[in-house]
This record gives C-alpha cells, structure tokens and sequence, in this order.
C-alpha cells in the first residue's frame, strides 16, 4: 500500500509539471527540468512565468484577479484530489483512518518546514477562521481582560472577538487606522497607544485584507511583549505571499488559510501555537485531553475531508519549486504593474502602497463618485475580469488580487478597462 501511495504521488505531481517542464526546457536550451529553481529568473521574466502558469488549472474563460479570495489549485493538486477521493469512496473507513489518517504527519512536516516552525508546533485544520476561532474561544480569559484589535481586521475574527466579549465580559479596545501608511512608528504607535496594564492579547492583521496594507507586526509584537501581552497574528493574507518565517513576527499564536496563496485544495488551514503555549488553549472542539500538551488535540474535527489534506503537499511542492522569495517579487511586481499604468488616469484613487514593504499581491483603487460594486460589476460584465468590490471603513474600492499564473497580457486589459473609467 505504501509503494502504492508514492507511486501515486509522483505520478501525480509529473503530471501536473510535465508541461511546465517541457516547456522550461525550450525556453532554457541545455537546462534540465530538475535545476528550474536554480534558474534564478527575474519578476518580470515573461517567458519563465508563462511555464508556470501551465501548471496551474486557471480558468481560460475568465481574468481572475480575486486570488486573495480563493486560488486555482495546480494540476498536479487536483489529480491527487481526485485520486484520493476515489481511494476514499472504495474503502472509506479503512483507506481514510487507517491509512490517510497516519499520511498526515509528512504534510505536517512539510508545511512547518516552509513556516520554520516545529511540527509539533502545527495544526492542519480547513481555514484561518477556524484556526483563530479556535485561539480566540480557547484563551483563558476573563471579565475586565483587554483585547486590543483593529476595525480593519476580517469580520469572522472580530465576530469572535464581540462574542467573547458579550459572554465572558472582556472588554474590546479598538484600533482607527489611516491607510494606506508607508509610517512604522504611525502604525505601531496605533496599537501601542492603546496598551494598558490589563491588556492581555494583541489582535494583529499581517495584511489587511481589504486593501492588502502590511503591518509592521514585529514592532507591535515586542512592544504588546514588553506589556505582558500575548499576540495573535492572522496571517491569511501573508504565508505563502511573503518570504517569513512564523518566529519572525515575535508573535504567540497564529493562524492561515492554505486555498490562497499556497493553492491548495479548497478548505485547507493551519494553526500554530508556540510550544509553550499548547497547553493553555483549550480546543474548540472536544478532545479527552483538553490541557494537554500535543498540539493534535486541535485536529479532533471527526470525520472529514482526508483528499483535501494529502492535496496540500502537491500544492506546497509547486510553491517550494517556485521558491517564497522569487513569489514574493513576482507578487509585488503585478500588483505595481497594473497600478503604475493606472495612476495617471482621471478621478482615480489607491488604497494601497506601491512600496514593496508595505504591500505585495494586493491592490485596491476607486473613483470619486463611483461605487465598488458598480466598478466591480463593470470590469467583470464587459471584460469578464473577476475582482471584488470593497467598501469597509475608510476603504471604498475594487480589490485586484493576481496569483503567480496571472500574465502580464491579462493584466494589460485591466490596465485597458480602469482607463475607459476614467472620469
């Protein structure tokens, strides 16, 4: 069975970077296949990104420019899925307790190594909503305790944080933000200047969702630190977008969605939890030992989908071929791509940075006058570009988010559809 699993495996993944491959071949005369990420291309080597947009399953039909949402999944991650998913329907309790159940642990391992974090440090679970819900709901905290968070923190981590406060009594203490801001000591001094003695957590965004502004999280973090706060970073937005490890940030706990930017299937996230700290968090789903101290305690979800989690190692075998700090330049050099081309364009306004410090994959622009929605409508209904609309605070525009396969032709066209908007 073991034999039969890797065969699967490898032949999975060949058939989703054969093509990419090949064609790397022709493009490199005399380089093989095995040394691509020795190719060192720049961001903007067209040819290189080309091939790897063959090995993603990108929809023709449309321009999807709303990956910060959900991203296609390679090839080679949706053949896997497919093959364990009729693995599973053959023998569903033996193939998927007995068998997958135990395939867990290398993906476990894989994914700390990308994250420079332990293994018994990682959770795999299906989003960063449940993997913050669970820190939120499994905080010791009581009546009187602050938890200083921001008004730009996604909805289902300050529904969770409202929650805690209507049943345990703790008192939430709000973060205002001007953004978009290039000023570190601005936007630490934000969270810092609402730190008290019974500040007990620091809720900290990695990358604002709605406009893709970067915080500067080390900053916040050693300072909430010094306070005798604990931190918790969402970084839905930033793993497998920027080149960081987990310890970097200083942080406590935290917690990501894998179906963005690493790709993987549908419904796939990860929770980490400094080891110390394990056993403190209660988890948010019964386990016989609560307090314990492994961090599977928080992988109790009953039955579940086992070819959702054995297709995120396909996923992370493109990303770490690709390589986090070559992603993160080539991220970065879109986004400026299209917004470069646009900035001169009538009535028009950005939400977002152009520094590669304070941003990356995400872009947000608006038009006085004009509704995201009506913007958004338009891009898609004449251009058939996919975005999302944002109005959330002082944020009130359309949300551009391209992946790793997204072409620069593709997004010639947006550059095309914002000009005939201008007014």
């Amino acid at each position: 069975m073991s034999d039969r699993r890797s065969f699967i495996r490898q032949s999975a993944a060949m058939l989703g970077t054969l093509a990419l491959h090949q064609n790397v071949a022709a493009a490199f005369p005399g380089i093989q296949a095995p040394k691509l990420n020795a190719l060192s291309p720049t961001s903007n080597d067209e040819d290189f990104w080309r091939q790897i947009r063959q090995a993603y399953a990108a929809s023709p039909n449309i321009i999807n420019l709303n990956n910060g949402g959900v991203s296609p999944s390679p090839r080679a991650t949706m053949d896997a899925l497919d093959y364990y998913n009729r693995m599973c329907g053959e023998a569903p309790s033996y193939y998927m307790w007995r068998i997958l159940d135990q395939d867990r642990e290398p993906v476990r391992e894989n994914l700390a190594e990308l994250a420079g974090v332990s293994p018994d440090e990682i959770a795999i679970n299906r989003n960063a909503t449940e993997a913050l819900n669970t820190i939120v709901f499994g905080l010791d905290l009581k009546a009187g305790d602050e938890v200083v968070l921001s008004k730009y923190d996604y909805p289902n981590m300050m529904n969770a944080w409202k929650q805690r406060e209507k049943r345990d009594g703790i008192k939430l203490v709000w973060v205002d933000l001007d953004l978009p801001s290039t000023d570190e000591d601005y936007l630490t001094n934000a969270y810092v200047s609402k730190f008290t003695a019974k500040t007990r957590i620091v809720h900290i965004t990695h990358i604002i969702n709605w406009s893709g502004q970067i915080l500067p999280v080390r900053s916040i973090a050693d300072a909430a630190h010094k306070q005798g706060a604990e931190v918790l970073v969402d970084g839905a937005h930033s793993f497998a977008v920027l080149d960081y490890k987990i310890p970097d940030l200083g942080c406590d706990y935290w917690g990501t969605s894998l179906h963005k930017f690493l790709c993987a299937p549908l419904g796939t996230g990860m929770m980490w939890i400094k080891k110390e700290k394990i056993a403190g968090i209660m988890p948010l789903l019964s386990n016989n030992e609560p307090n314990g101290t492994d961090i599977r305690k928080f992988e109790s979800l009953g039955t579940r989908s086992f070819p959702i989690e054995m297709g995120i190692g396909y996923s992370l075998d493109l990303h770490n071929m690709i390589g986090s700090k070559r992603k993160q330049e080539r991220l970065h050099y879109l986004k400026n791509y299209w917004m470069s081309q646009v900035k001169e364009v009538p009535g028009i306004k950005f939400f977002t940075s152009p520094s590669p410090k304070w941003s990356c994959a995400i872009g947000n622009f608006g038009f006085e006058g004009k509704k995201p929605v009506e913007i958004a409508d338009q891009l898609f209904n004449k251009y058939k570009i996919h975005t999302v609309a944002i109005d959330w605070e002082k944020i009130s525009g359309v949300r551009v988010t391209p992946n790793v396969y997204t072409t620069t032709d593709e997004l010639d066209k947006l550059v095309k559809a914002i000009r005939g908007m201008g007014v």
